[in-house]
């Protein structure tokens, strides 16, 4: 049995839940959620079907001590809510940027979870950030308007390639200045 690997990555409080660092423990759900054709296509790399061990192998890139992405879980347990609703992370892609990237399981859809964890966040900057960016499938006008609503501005199109889709998809790109 693996054990978990204790990441350096703070808790971060929300208010119907915590972001915290992933656990081997929520392999499971993950699997479960991500495997969902509906979240899988959202995003441009979780591939669906989803292969046998590329949760585990995700947990464990998101554990190691050179990894470009820093992961959270959406973990409302502390609320009564369930343990794993979502994901976020945030991938330094140059000095003071990074890239947000989120998903939430379709049971909490159209709950404002997405906005709360982005929120949270900023809020928090455990990176020390200047700049947060944040791109979205133009087909996906829910996760647009969480960006719009957190006070990210719309910077232009572009395109990316989804896995799940096996296709390059139009974009909407989006940047948040820090103070």
């Amino acid at each position: 049995m693996k054990h978990d690997t204790i990441v350096n990555q703070p808790v971060i409080d929300a208010d119907r839940f915590v972001l915290r660092p992933l656990r081997r423990s929520d392999q499971g759900l993950i699997e479960m959620y991500a495997g969902d054709e509906q979240v899988a296509r959202n995003t441009t790399s979780i591939p669906h079907p989803l292969p046998p061990g590329s949760v585990e192998a995700f947990i464990t890139r998101s554990q190691a001590e050179d990894r470009l992405e820093d992961v959270w879980v959406m973990d409302g347990t502390a609320d009564n809510g369930a343990e794993v609703m979502g994901i976020i992370g945030l991938k330094r892609v140059d000095v003071g940027k990074v890239e947000v990237g989120y998903w939430v399981a379709p049971a909490f859809w159209n709950t404002g979870l997405a906005s709360e964890a982005v929120r949270a966040m900023i809020a928090a900057n455990p990176m020390g950030s200047d700049t947060l960016y944040a791109s979205v499938f133009q087909d996906n006008p829910a996760s647009a308007r969480v960006l719009t609503n957190c006070g990210f501005q719309y910077l232009g199109d572009a395109e990316s390639f989804s896995v799940a889709r096996d296709a390059t998809v139009p974009t909407w790109t989006y940047s948040l200045k820090l103070d």
